[in-house]
């Protein structure tokens, strides 16, 4: 049976994961892969839900609660869909994982790097994906890209500038604390040049 492989987008907004994922999808659906492709939150019934509750509901929402619904969401994610795809040997392609919640709660909403990952990790039962990209770029610049969209920001989306700075930093110590997981890019170059690093990268863990 074909091995399952594990994959996760990371960035801040506006860096270009859609784009990105899309073509991979597309790489592994032409080598006959069967791939399953998600996203956090909202991944399940119940991650729609609890995403609208997180991105769309007026008013605040306390760190620590914003935090709980994160792993809330990613504990079902990984219970009904992810693990059971990867026991099928489909490839799990996911926007955002765990690495979001520590870059956005534990250090953008300064809650605690440890706390916010050990949580994670408890939700999640300890997976973690074979492979994570994260698209790298400065939050201004990030920022400007959002706006061009023209599409209603959601409620983190509307966080200031200073926020996701230290969300960046938070995803770039990560990364380099653990670089056997992680694949850094520089999200300024080219969608063509950041794919191709991507798929070169993906082809080691293939065999």
């Amino acid at each position: 049976m074909t091995k399952g492989l594990f994959i996760s987008f990371e960035g801040i907004d506006g860096v270009g994961k859609s784009t990105q994922l899309d073509l991979l999808v597309r790489y592994f659906e032409e080598l006959g892969r069967t791939v399953c492709r998600t996203l956090e939150p909202g991944g399940t019934d119940l991650g729609r839900e609890i995403r609208e509750l997180l991105l769309h509901r007026k008013g605040e929402v306390a760190p620590r609660a914003e935090a709980l619904l994160f792993a809330a969401d990613r504990a079902h994610h990984v219970a009904i869909l992810v693990r059971p795809a990867l026991e099928r040997g489909e490839v799990v392609i996911t926007d955002r994982y765990l690495d979001s919640s520590v870059a956005y709660q534990g250090s953008g909403r300064d809650l605690g790097f440890d706390q916010v990952r050990d949580l994670s990790l408890f939700a999640v039962d300890g997976l973690l994906p074979d492979l994570t990209v994260l698209l790298d770029l400065d939050a201004e610049k990030a920022a400007a890209r959002r706006s061009n969209t023209g599409a209603e920001p959601d409620r983190l989306e509307r966080a200031k500038t200073e926020f996701f700075e230290t969300a960046r930093k938070s995803y770039l110590d990560m990364a380099a604390a653990e670089p056997s997981r992680w694949l850094v890019l520089d999200a300024e170059q080219s969608v063509e040049t950041m794919q191709a690093k991507i798929r070169e990268r993906v082809q080691g863990l293939l065999g």
